[in-house]
């Protein structure tokens, strides 16, 4: 069974998703860890049986499942974003409004809708969830909409269907390159805290020698000047081991079970 690879959390433009993959699945192969084909559908639509297959060499996921659904996966570590937002590993997401609203602060919007990606998200749920009183979306605003993707959410605001959403900063700076009329008439009243950014992860069972491998591709992707328009393509501007015990502020508690400050 050859090992599994995606990169479907930034794929805003395919073309450029396919570069990255390419890239790193020949830097696995240079390191004798086979990487299977990819499969119609790809990035696959079922991202939590994805993360979690016994084959998986590298993918990445989202910090707030990692810490809530994704216990035994193991964490690769994190690629280091080139967008205003970001510092390092860490990002934060931007509060997006129509034009008219952008006067506004978020505790103007008590008692509006809220789009929101998805319920396990970091950057369109939790990081917002963190900003307002007793960490109730519900209770804040007057509807909880969810929409199935960053890019959704942007719709739904455009058009009215909601009033305010929360925008991984990554996925905002793809859309402004590839799909700025998306944007337009929206505006950036706020931003969350920083916090980890999106973990690379692999398969409970990849073995420490083979851990060391994946890590070294990436640390010569970001690197070897060969690389270096696939990577700025997607902004990638380097890539650190982080332990699985960073993203624990997520959830409010650090690694040693005391409550932490951060969000």
């Amino acid at each position: 069974m050859s090992n599994r690879l995606a990169f479907p959390m930034y794929a805003v433009d395919r073309h450029d998703t396919l570069a990255l993959w390419r890239a790193v699945q020949r830097l696995l192969v240079a390191r004798g860890l086979p990487v299977e084909d990819l499969i119609p559908g790809w990035p696959e639509s079922d991202l939590p049986a994805h993360w979690q297959q016994p084959n998986l060499i590298l993918s990445q996921t989202c910090g707030y499942p990692l810490i809530t659904q994704l216990p035994a996966v193991q964490v690769v570590g994190c690629f280091h974003y080139r967008v205003p937002g970001c510092e390092g590993i860490h990002y934060r997401s931007f509060l997006v409004v129509r034009d008219e609203d952008k006067h506004r602060t978020l505790a103007d919007f008590r008692g509006r809708r809220v789009v929101c990606n998805a319920a396990d998200s970091q950057s369109g749920y939790n990081a917002l969830r963190n900003r307002v009183p007793s960490r109730a979306l519900n209770a804040w605003f007057s509807e909880v909409i969810f929409s199935g993707s960053h890019r959704q959410s942007l719709i739904e605001v455009k058009r009215g269907g909601g009033d305010i959403a929360a925008i991984d900063c990554v996925t905002y700076a793809l859309l402004q390159r590839h799909d700025p009329n998306l944007l337009a008439g929206l505006a950036v009243i706020d931003q969350t805290p920083l916090t980890p950014g999106l973990p690379l992860i692999t398969a409970p069972g990849t073995t420490p020698e083979t851990l060391h491998a994946i890590r070294d591709a990436l640390t010569t992707l970001v690197s070897a000047p060969e690389y270096r328009g696939v990577c700025d393509a997607l902004f990638i501007g380097g890539f650190s081991v982080v332990a699985r015990e960073a993203w624990s502020v997520l959830t409010g508690v650090t690694a040693d079970g005391s409550l932490s400050s951060a969000g």
